[in-house]
C-alpha cells in the first residue's frame, strides 16, 4: 500500500477540525470497527462507536469535578478501556493531555506533574506489582495538582475513583459544555528523554495530532496488534487512530510474547510492529508455545539497532519486515511497505511521509548530496509546536522553522530515508529514549562516585543498554548490586538504572574538557 508522493503543499492532511469533530465524523462511517483489550483483569471488546459514546458520559464526570477546556490532565495508565475513555473524554472538553509511560517511578511522574502544572492526575490503585498510590504520595510538591483519579477501588484524600467518576457522570445532565477546542489549541503534551537531564516537554496541537492520524501509516487492513504502551507516543497514537482509520485492533496492557503470539494465532492479526526485542521475543515464544504466525502480513520495525537482518528474519517467518522512522516531536518521518523490494525495506528506513520533507546538511547547514550523510532536518504537518521550556526551542529550530532531529543519516535517489547515527547523547532500550545525562546526575549522588559517564552498549536483545562509566573516589568500591539499589532509592524508572559498569582510572576528554562518548561507544561495541 505505499502511497502516492504527491506534492507536500498540496498533501490533505491539514485540517480546520479539532480532533473530536475528526473523531466523530469518522466514527459516523465506520464506528463498528473493533478494539480488543487484554489485561490482567481479564478480555473486553467493544466497537468505536460504543468507546466513544462511554467517553462523552465520563467527560460529564471530568467537568463535574472540575476539569475544563485548557486544563491539564495527566495520566499514568496501561493500555486499557479506561484508558482510551479518559483519553477521548479529555478531548472532548478540550484540556491538554498528558499521557505518562506507566514505567515511570515518582522521581519522574513528580517532574512531570509539576512542570506540566497538571490539575488532574490518572493512576491505577495497583497494577502489575507496582502500587501506584504509594508513587502518588512520593511525587514531592505539586501545588497545581489538585485531584487524583484512580482506576481501582482506593483512593488518596485528594482522589476520587474512576467508578465514583462514572456514577457523578450518570447524575450529571444539564452542565453546559463550554466552548469546543480549535485546531491549534494544544491538545497532548508528552515528555520525552533527550539530551538535557529532565524530560523535555513536547506540545502537539489539534491540527498536529490529526495529521498523524490521517496520513497513510498503516500497511492495509487489520487486525493490527501493537505492543506499545498507551502512555508513548506509539501507543497513543495506536489507541486513537483506529476511530480515524477504522483498523481493528488487539491491546494488551502489557508486553508479554506468549500472550502476544496467543493473540496473533486467535484474532487472525495481520499487522504488527515493535522493536526488534519485540519481534525476537515474539518468534521465540510462538517457536516455544507452538502457536501459528500464518496470519501475519507485515511487521514495522522501529526504535535503534533495526538491521537488515531482522527484516530478513522476518521475512524468514513468513511476513514482510519493514522499517520506519519518527520521533515523539514528529510521529511518523518515514514508512516502509511491504509491498517495497527487499533490499527497500531492509536496507533504508522507508519513504519520506506525505507532507513532509526532509534535509540533510552539513555542520553549517548547508544542504549535501543525495547519498552523504548528515544532521536530518524535518518539517510536516505533523510536527510538533515547540518545547513548554522556549529555551528548547532556539537550539531545536533552524530561523526558518526547520526541527533539528539530532540524527544522522541520508536520502537516496529513490527518496527513501535511513539512519546511520545520532549526535543525541541517549540510549534507546527495548525503544524507550533514555538521557544520559538524567542517569549521570543520579549516578553522580553516590558517594563513591568522582566522575561519571554514561554511553549505549550495543545489545542483542534490547538494541541497547545503559553502560555507566566510572571514576572512584580514592579507597572506595562500587559494584552494579550498590549502582541498583542507588538507582531505587532515587525513584527513577527501573528501565534507567545501568545494566554494565566500568570502572576506569579516568574519562578520555578532549582539549576543552568534553568527554569523549564517541571513544567510550567504540570501546564498548569492541567488548
Amino acid at each position: 500500500m505505499n502511497p502516492d508522493m504527491s506534492d507536500p503543499m498540496t498533501t490533505p492532511w491539514s485540517t480546520e477540525l479539532p480532533l473530536t469533530a475528526l473523531i466523530a465524523h469518522a466514527v459516523d462511517k465506520h464506528g463498528a470497527t473493533p478494539l480488543h483489550f487484554h489485561t490482567q483483569s481479564g478480555a473486553f471488546t467493544c466497537t468505536t462507536r460504543s468507546l466513544l459514546h462511554d467517553a462523552k458520559e465520563i467527560s460529564k464526570g471530568l467537568r463535574g469535578i472540575g476539569l475544563r477546556r485548557g486544563d491539564v490532565i495527566a495520566i499514568q495508565l496501561p493500555t486499557q478501556r479506561e484508558t482510551a475513555l479518559l483519553y477521548l473524554a479529555a478531548l472532548e472538553i478540550g484540556a491538554v493531555l498528558v499521557p505518562i509511560v506507566h514505567i515511570y517511578g515518582p522521581a519522574e511522574v513528580g517532574f512531570i506533574v509539576r512542570q506540566s502544572r497538571a490539575r488532574f492526575l490518572c493512576v491505577p490503585d495497583f497494577w502489575s506489582g507496582t502500587d501506584y498510590l504509594e508513587h502518588v504520595a512520593a511525587l514531592g510538591a505539586t501545588p497545581d495538582l489538585e485531584r487524583v483519579i484512580v482506576v481501582g477501588e482506593r483512593a488518596p484524600s485528594n482522589g476520587i475513583t474512576f467508578g465514583a467518576l462514572q456514577r457523578l457522570a450518570a447524575t450529571t445532565h444539564d452542565q453546559r459544555p463550554g466552548d469546543p477546542p480549535s485546531s491549534e489549541d494544544i491538545c497532548l503534551l508528552l515528555y520525552t528523554s533527550g539530551t538535557t537531564a529532565s524530560p523535555k516537554g513536547v506540545q502537539h496541537s489539534h491540527r498536529t495530532v490529526g495529521a498523524e492520524w490521517q496520513i497513510p501509516f498503516i500497511d492495509g487492513p487489520g487486525p493490527y496488534m501493537t505492543p506499545f504502551p498507551a502512555g508513548h507516543i506509539a501507543g497513543f497514537n495506536f489507541l486513537l487512530r483506529p476511530f480515524i482509520t477504522g483498523t481493528e485492533m488487539v491491546f494488551m496492557d502489557r508486553w508479554d510474547a506468549s500472550l502476544a503470539a496467543r493473540l496473533i494465532e486467535e484474532y487472525g492479526v495481520r499487522l504488527s510492529g515493535g522493536t526488534p526485542f519485540h519481534l525476537q521475543a515474539l518468534l521465540e515464544a510462538a517457536r516455544r508455545d507452538g502457536r501459528s504466525l500464518a496470519s501475519l502480513v507485515s511487521y514495522s520495525l522501529g526504535g535503534t539497532g533495526v538491521t537488515p537482518e531482522h527484516v530478513a528474519i522476518a521475512d524468514r517467518a513468513g511476513f514482510a519486515g519493514t522499517r520506519a522512522y519518527g520521533l515523539t516531536e514528529h510521529s511518523t518521518v518515514s514508512v516502509g511497505w511491504a509491498d517495497s523490494p527487499f533490499d527497500v525495506r531492509a536496507c533504508t528506513d522507508g519513504r519520506i511521509q506525505p507532507g513532509s520533507q526532509v534535509r540533510v546538511v552539513d555542520e553549517l547547514d548547508s544542504d549535501l548530496p543525495t547519498g552523504h550523510d548528515g544532521e536530518l532536518l524535518i518539517k510536516g504537518p505533523e510536527l510538533f509546536v515547540g518545547y513548554t521550556d522556549p529555551a528548547l526551542n532556539a537550539a531545536a529550530f533552524t530561523g526558518d522553522g526547520w526541527f533539528r532531529t539530532g540524527d544522522i543519516g541520508h536520502l537516496d535517489e529513490n527518496g527513501c530515508l535511513t539512519i546511520t547515527d545520532r549526535k543525541k547523547d541517549i540510549v534507546i532500550r527495548g525503544g524507550e529514549n533514555i538521557s544520559s545525562l538524567e542517569v549521570e546526575r543520579v549516578l553522580a549522588t553516590h558517594p563513591a562516585v568522582r566522575d561519571v559517564a554514561v554511553v549505549a552498549q550495543p545489545d542483542a536483545r534490547y538494541g541497547e543498554r545503559v553502560c555507566a562509566v566510572v571514576v572512584l573516589q580514592e579507597h572506595t568500591s562500587l559494584d552494579l548490586s550498590a549502582v541498583q539499589t542507588h538507582f531505587a532509592a532515587a525513584g527513577v524508572a527501573k528501565q534507567k538504572t545501568p545494566e554494565h559498569l566500568c570502572v576506569v582510572s579516568e574519562l578520555p576528554r578532549t582539549p576543552s574538557g568534553k568527554v569523549k562518548k564517541g571513544d567510550l561507544r567504540k570501546q564498548l561495541s569492541a567488548q
